[in-house]
């Protein structure tokens, strides 16, 4: 077992011996087939954790005066933080094949955190969410095949399923079937709000990532599947920023941001392959202590109580960077079927029908997803087969 609590018994860097320079921010990216495929996994997530750490100083500094300037300091070093993760995925990524490795994520991250969730609702929407990643990543794996001839286990390296899940063009509800149940600040175990906050930042950079790259393709059929997808991960992002109690104070998520922060990078070094990124993420796990004990000496002053009124309970370990194919097969066997109705979770014939009235609207000239994927069916392999001359 892994204390968040050690952790906050070590210091870290001080925040203001946090220095980059701009050969620094810059450095030798991975490579697409040489490094393991969980190493860009985690460089995505990390990123969206950093983008996501941005964003939160942001609203908070929009209603918070006296917080400004200790948010402008840890948002500058964070920003660094994020411009050097996002940087080592290279050139050699199309953008449709970063797009394949964003499913990647999705699915194998999400379902780590569905299995070390205790909170079974919470545990029930990141397995509802995680089947509809996964129908993404086969639409988009037909996408590649369609406009680059490539295969997308090159990307995934065999790590992940390339087949349906729930399909997209059945996932599109109307927005009061994505608000779910928060946990309650009062009695919620530390490891729940730190899944939630880091599941809503990875599937937020994704949403991003999509509504930014989608416009620039020529393909009419690629733009408009980018479109559909995007808007799901709107929906997904509704659905996990819900999963927070919206009575913590801002102090309060800036606190567990950064306890997310650290868990997550920490997970980064015990599990990391390649030995530059190692020390990296040693690096940066470093920063991010430094960035807990800033904010903890802030939540005492502003807020007068102990950071480990939130710091203190005991973690499972770090989060497990590997396939979950046998867990997510078996979520795809027992739930492709359900569908939401309001904060529930329901069975396929408990649709509401304002969501169905919606979907209908959505799909009435046709889904992207569906066109995307006719006569589509992945088969490994089959870029070096079209290599081969026949006999």
């Amino acid at each position: 077992m892994t204390s968040l609590s050690h952790l906050f018994d070590a210091k870290g860097c001080p925040l203001d011996q946090q220095r980059f320079t701009w050969r620094d921010l810059v450095q030798n990216p991975i490579s697409k087939l040489d490094d393991d495929a969980f190493t860009r996994v985690r460089i995505i997530l990390m990123n969206g954790l950093e983008l996501d750490a941005l964003r939160l100083k942001h609203l908070i500094a929009r209603f918070n005066r006296e917080l400004r300037v200790p948010l402008a300091q840890i948002r500058r070093v964070e920003q660094h933080q994020a411009t050097l993760i996002n940087g080592l995925l290279g050139p050699d990524h199309s953008p449709l094949e970063t797009t394949i490795a964003y499913e990647q994520v999705a699915i194998e991250v999400t379902a780590a955190v569905a299995q070390n969730e205790p909170d079974p609702y919470q545990a029930q929407a990141y397995r509802f969410g995680l089947l509809e990643d996964f129908d993404h990543l086969y639409r988009y794996s037909a996408l590649l095949d369609r406009l680059e001839g490539k295969d997308a286990n090159n990307i995934t390296q065999g790590y992940t399923d390339i087949v349906p899940g729930r399909p997209t063009p059945d996932e599109h509800r109307a927005p009061e079937d994505d608000v779910r149940r928060s946990y309650d600040r009062h009695n919620a175990a530390l490891i729940t709000r730190l899944h939630a906050t880091m599941i809503t930042a990875a599937e937020y950079q994704t949403h991003d990532y999509y509504m930014n790259v989608g416009p620039l393709f020529a393909d009419p059929i690629a733009r408009q599947l980018y479109a559909e997808i995007a808007s799901i991960e709107e929906q997904h992002v509704t659905q996990y920023s819900s999963l927070q109690d919206p009575e913590e104070s801002y102090l309060e998520k800036w606190l567990i941001h950064e306890a997310t922060e650290v868990y997550n990078y920490f997970s980064c070094v015990e599990q990391e392959s390649n030995p530059r990124i190692k020390a990296l993420w040693e690096r940066f796990l470093d920063y991010e202590l430094g960035h807990l004990h800033f904010v903890g000496e802030l939540f005492k002053q502003y807020e007068r109580r102990d950071p480990a009124e939130l710091l203190a309970d005991q973690l499972p370990r770090s989060i497990p960077f590997t396939s979950q194919r046998e867990f997510v097969r078996s979520v795809l066997d027992a739930e492709v079927g359900m569908r939401a109705t309001g904060t529930e979770f329901v069975g396929q014939e408990a649709e509401s029908e304002v969501s169905l009235a919606y979907r209908r609207a959505m799909n009435a000239q046709g889904s992207p997803s569906r066109i995307v994927a006719e006569g589509y069916r992945f088969t490994p392999g089959t870029e070096l087969n079209r290599d081969v001359t026949p006999v």
